[in-house]
């Protein structure tokens, strides 16, 4: 059981945290490089393909998917010289995608969760650390992206974060066939 543990505590920083009672971070150390807008697309690969015990499983990669699509769509709307994907936020994640517009930025955060409330659960936290954290970049927009119609339930909700906590945060929805 003892060495269960160690090979844990390396591998997962949340258990390393747990076991230290609160004196180590919860999240690794990141290498922070500095916000450094600069316009283009790098591309993802859309598919993979792996064997998993005598089964062959085809994994789509939707996020890479909804990426392309999404850029081209703001491309289409801001002009190739001011939209990037993964771009480094200054306080060492990576935005999925920046719309640049004279001196200020919107952050969008792709997810693939199959409903509006799963993803802006998943990517609401990343778009504050993204904006908010010391060192970072502050956006002026921070939309959740997935591929669901945003919900009554969802408007209203993404409705009380700005009213009540003054966030811009939005949802927008990226359809794939």
């Amino acid at each position: 059981m003892r060495y269960c543990s160690l090979v844990l505590t390396d591998f997962f920083p949340c258990i390393k945290y747990t076991e230290s009672k609160g004196q180590a971070q919860p999240v690794a150390a990141v290498e922070v490089v500095p916000f450094d807008f600069a316009p283009g697309f790098s591309p993802r690969v859309f598919s993979a393909h792996a064997s998993i015990a005598a089964r062959t499983l085809d994994i789509n990669l939707r996020h890479a998917i909804i990426q392309r699509a999404l850029y081209e769509r703001l491309v289409k709307q801001y002009g190739s010289d001011n939209v990037r994907n993964e771009l480094q936020s200054g306080s060492g994640t990576i935005i999925d995608m920046v719309v640049r517009s004279k001196d200020k930025f919107v952050f969008y955060e792709i997810k693939t969760m199959n409903s509006p409330r799963a993803c802006i659960r998943e990517a609401l936290g990343q778009l504050l650390e993204y904006s908010f954290w010391p060192g970072s970049q502050e956006a002026v927009r921070l939309v959740v992206v997935g591929e669901r119609s945003l919900d009554e339930e969802g408007a209203e909700y993404i409705e009380t974060l700005r009213r009540r906590f003054c966030l811009p945060v939005e949802y927008e929805q990226v359809a794939i066939k």
